[in-house]
């Protein structure tokens, strides 16, 4: 009986000390989580410059006035050579997001040239219809303030992120920002 009283006592311990690794573990990935998160977050912050802002600013504007509010600025060279807000129902065309309308619209009056290597600021993560045009285009760096994920909250929305689009084109190099200027897009769809 004392031996079996012992191993009892021993597969007992061995299960708590078990439970208590697991619990130890999962603690640890959650701090490191957290930890991760908030270095992205930092870096983020840090990659965000007051032009950022201010080209965003001018995105969310064109977002006041869309059918929809979602907005865009193509910028080269630290000038705004085009931008484009939500026509979908002024056009009766479904494709005639802010991003698209910003895009046709410096084709039309610039060249292609003038998007590869540009950057496209706009007041929402762009869908994956806008993202697919964005990377053909070439333009070298997106910036939105809302993510797919924020807007899902207050709209349908195609659950595909752009960084998910741009990693299914590693030929096509673009830098993405995101969240600059998010709580003031936002307040654009409680209106």
């Amino acid at each position: 009986m004392a031996c079996h009283d012992a191993c009892t006592a021993a597969a007992a311990v061995s299960a708590v000390s078990r439970r208590g690794m697991v619990a130890g573990l999962a603690s640890s990935t959650a701090v490191l989580s957290a930890g991760l998160s908030a270095i992205r977050r930092a870096h983020a912050a840090t990659a965000v410059s007051a032009d950022d802002e201010g080209f965003m600013r001018l995105a969310i504007e064109e977002a006041r006035h869309g059918d929809f509010p979602f907005g865009a600025v193509i910028v080269r060279d630290g000038q705004v050579v085009a931008r484009g807000r939500n026509l979908g129902r002024t056009n009766g065309d479904p494709t005639a997001h802010g991003e698209m309308v910003a895009i046709r619209r410096c084709l039309a009056d610039r060249g292609s040239a003038a998007l590869r290597g540009s950057t496209l600021y706009t007041s929402g993560e762009p869908c994956a219809m806008c993202m697919g045009a964005i990377l053909w285009s070439r333009i070298g760096r997106l910036v939105f303030a809302a993510s797919v994920h924020e807007l899902a909250a207050k709209i349908d929305q195609i659950m595909i992120t752009s960084g998910e689009i741009a990693a299914k084109a590693p030929f096509v190099p673009i830098t993405i920002t995101g969240g600059v200027l998010a709580d003031e897009a936002m307040q654009l769809f409680g209106r």
